[in-house]
């Protein structure tokens, strides 16, 4: 759908970050302005919806998209929550004393996006964007400059960099990304990767739905997930710099949470040092792999007779 592309085009401008420029930010800002397939952005309204019964229920109306009932808290964490962040969206603008879990929550597009939106593909586009740059700020950079001074930065698979909090832990992580991947899982796509800050940082929402992956439950995905198409591989990774490693109980949970994953799953545990491995090591699942950064060539596979894959 075209109207979809837009507003991918909108949220890119007025400085959202890459994880809420998918389908299902796109349609969401749609929904809070209003717009039906006919409408052209000029015609973008202000006017307030709750999650469920507002922008829900406007997406399956007009776009035929029926996203079911426990993604409202997808919505609310992985879009809603940065839109406000980027000043798209105001919570609660008919009513700020409601209390943080009332039911009666609601969103509005804010009233310098919305004057921005209405100019989209007009002469007046760059300048309003622009403009509201310069009042609003980008959310891209707010989080950027939160991290910039003593963060850890990464770059992912695709090319682009994020910026991680700093930390013993996100350190790790980004040693997985940027040296494990490139030998042991070259050509994945980065799905989902926390935050010591930030447990919601970079979620491929529509993806891992795709893949029948519940995203609703991500707080209790490990630490990395990447995906390999050419093979059809689930690479499921815990960073571990205290605790955490691929025990059987988590082998179990995870099995459990992707039952509906047709993906091969990989479970793999990563350590910094041969000595905090040395610490896990009776605690770490048969069948499963272990990556240290201090050899990053090398796997050490408990299961001998079987390479890096899924197993049966």
């Amino acid at each position: 759908m075209p109207e979809i592309a837009e507003a991918q085009k909108i949220l890119a401008a007025l400085g959202m970050p890459s994880a809420q420029q998918n389908e299902m930010s796109a349609l969401t800002l749609i929904a809070l302005c209003g717009l039906k397939p006919s409408d052209s952005w000029s015609s973008a309204q202000r006017r307030s919806l709750s999650i469920s019964k507002g922008i829900m229920a406007f997406i399956r109306d007009h776009y035929g998209s029926a996203y079911a009932p426990n993604t409202r808290e997808t919505f609310r964490r992985q879009v809603l929550h940065q839109f406000v962040q980027g000043r798209i969206a105001d919570y609660n603008p008919d009513t700020p004393t409601l209390p943080t879990n009332s039911p009666k929550a609601h969103y509005a597009v804010s009233e310098a996006a919305l004057i921005t939106i209405r100019s989209f593909a007009n002469v007046e586009w760059d300048a309003a964007v622009e403009h509201f740059k310069t009042s609003q700020g980008s959310l891209i950079t707010l989080y950027a400059a939160s991290r910039q001074a003593v963060g850890v930065e990464v770059t992912l698979p695709d090319g682009s960099k994020l910026a991680l909090s700093p930390g013993k832990h996100n350190q790790l992580q980004a040693q997985v990304i940027e040296l494990f991947a490139p030998r042991f899982a070259s050509g994945v796509i980065l799905l989902y990767l926390g935050d010591t800050a930030d447990k919601d940082l970079y979620i491929a929402t529509e993806q891992l739905i795709q893949l029948g992956i519940p995203v609703n439950e991500h707080n209790k995905l490990p630490d990395i997930i990447l995906y390999l198409p050419e093979k059809n591989w689930l690479y499921l990774i815990e960073a571990v710099t205290s605790h955490g490693p691929m025990t059987p109980k988590r082998i179990l949970e995870l099995n459990a949470m992707l039952r509906d994953c047709p993906a091969g799953k990989v479970f793999i545990t990563a350590f910094p040092t041969f000595v905090e491995f040395r610490q896990h090591m009776r605690n770490i699942a048969w069948d499963t792999e272990v990556w240290i950064t201090e050899v990053p060539e090398h796997l050490i596979h408990f299961n001998g007779d079987r390479f890096l894959g899924p197993r049966g």
